[in-house]
């Protein structure tokens, strides 16, 4: 079953005043954002704009998985405490409300706990964008894309007539880009044998060492790669200095960047650890959370990893296009996390040795994904 952490808020100025709500799905083992939601409200009080970001909280996360179990995390103690039984709803208005949140997802998947307000920031910044867009006489909407105007709202004859239009959105100037550079081969590839960071830590083959030489070319002839960073496995470091080589720059280490831990099944092909731990490697592929035979690591354990590895990287190189030289896990991690993708999403990507991926991390902390698997400098 997935899970989905919602942080949801609420807020009027004026209460009752203007009101609105915001909302955030995050993935509760990297943080990732997964989904946002936020809508001005016109004239409502607090507890009405809190109880409206819930509610869009949880269909958002429905829209995601509705099979989800969801942990809410709100700042306002009226909404968890009613929402988790322990208060009765008196007033009139709430009843309709907690009626409909408790409508979207079936109890027994959901839970709320209370959060200090300085733990609810996203949620609370929403919120106050869907208010501030419509003052401007438009409704929020996501970065990127065009905002609607807002739905007339009933005004008090003395309320000044609200400006209509949006602005260009905010220069976040240049992301970090990542150059993601898979290894080259070693004796293990062309057999498709589990190789990681539990096993005999192999060097390039030939082949290998070519494919490194080809792709410190094609970065040199390019001329966009400013720093270079290498999973401390040998096969990686091999080729990373290939290319710092090449580009006259230092390499270095970052831990989080080695590959997957396969524990029993390091040296193995798919087929004999089918033959010898059917079990074990049916539980892997239906679950992150299941570790490979002997003491290996979970994907959901992996990506905690490669994400910790990814912000501290980011906010060295913010602005900043650097070289990740690193494995096939965490790349398709760093791809599936910034696409907001599920975890199976690991199992269709192809990923050949040496093929270049790229993702660019912007100030507000979206991602983009620019280039997949490409191996055109092999050819």
């Amino acid at each position: 079953m997935r899970r989905f952490v919602v942080e949801a808020d609420g807020g009027s100025r004026g209460n009752p005043g203007p009101a609105g709500y915001g909302a955030v799905v995050l993935d509760p083992v990297t943080g990732e954002t997964l989904a946002e939601a936020a809508e001005y409200l016109g004239v409502a009080t607090n507890n009405v704009a809190e109880y409206r970001g819930l509610i869009a909280g949880l269909r958002a996360a429905r829209a995601l998985d509705p099979s989800a179990a969801v942990r809410v995390r709100m700042d306002s103690k009226l909404v968890v405490e009613q929402m988790s039984g322990r208060w009765q709803i008196k007033h009139p208005d709430m009843k309709p409300l907690a009626a409909e949140a408790a409508s979207v997802l079936p109890r027994d998947r959901v839970s709320y706990e209370w959060i200090p307000r300085a733990q609810n920031k996203h949620a609370d910044r929403l919120a106050n964008e869907a208010m501030d867009a419509g003052k401007q006489g438009r409704q929020w909407a996501p970065p990127g894309s065009v905002p609607e105007p807002a739905a007339p709202v009933a005004a008090r004859p003395d309320a000044a007539s609200p400006t209509v239009g949006w602005s260009a959105p905010a220069d976040l100037g240049n992301p970090a880009t990542f150059v993601l550079l898979r290894h080259g081969e070693t004796a293990l590839t062309p057999e498709k044998r589990f190789s990681g960071s539990g096993g005999t830590d192999p060097e390039l083959s030939a082949t290998g060492l070519e494919q490194a030489e080809r792709a410190a070319a094609a970065f040199a002839e390019r001329g966009t790669i400013q720093a270079v960073v290498s999973s401390p496995l040998r096969r990686c470091r091999e080729t990373a200095g290939a290319v710092a080589a090449r580009l006259g720059l230092d390499v270095r280490i970052e831990d989080g960047l080695r590959e997957t831990d396969f524990g029993a099944w390091e040296g193995l092909t798919f087929g004999e650890v089918r033959e010898r731990y059917t079990d074990d490697l049916n539980a892997w592929l239906a679950s992150p959370r299941t570790a490979p035979t002997g003491g290996g690591e979970s994907f959901t354990t992996v990506a905690r990893r490669v994400a910790g590895a990814r912000d501290r990287l980011t906010a060295r190189y913010a602005g900043r296009t650097v070289l990740l030289v690193t494995h096939v896990t965490p790349i398709k991690t760093l791809v599936r996390l910034a696409l907001g993708a599920p975890p199976e999403s690991l199992f269709r990507m192809e990923l050949s040795a040496a093929s270049v991926s790229t993702v660019a991390y912007f100030a507000d902390g979206n991602a983009s994904v620019r280039l997949l698997n490409d191996t055109s400098h092999l050819r």
